[in-house]
């Protein structure tokens, strides 16, 4: 008994999960300038973690410390310390 109800309701939970995710494949086929916006969102999230981090945002914690050991002693210290 228990497990035909748990076994209909993870079918249940199934066929909303897919509904929902069917909503959002029509609509995003339906869409003209949703597309474009959402390539532009995309080409900015991409620069913003993967091309800034590259050039600004050096491993500053893998150039002064030899081990993950020294590495976690710093971390430590410094949320200690502030």
């Amino acid at each position: 008994m228990i497990r035909k109800l748990y076994t209909i309701g993870l079918i249940s939970f199934m066929k909303s999960v897919a509904d929902f995710f069917r909503m959002y494949v029509e609509g995003f086929k339906n869409m003209t300038w949703g597309k474009t916006l959402w390539i532009i969102i995309l080409v900015k999230l991409f620069i913003l973690f993967a091309i800034l981090k590259i050039f600004f945002f050096p491993n500053l914690l893998k150039s002064n410390f030899e081990t993950d050991k020294e590495r976690g002693e710093h971390v430590s210290k410094e949320l200690i310390n502030r």
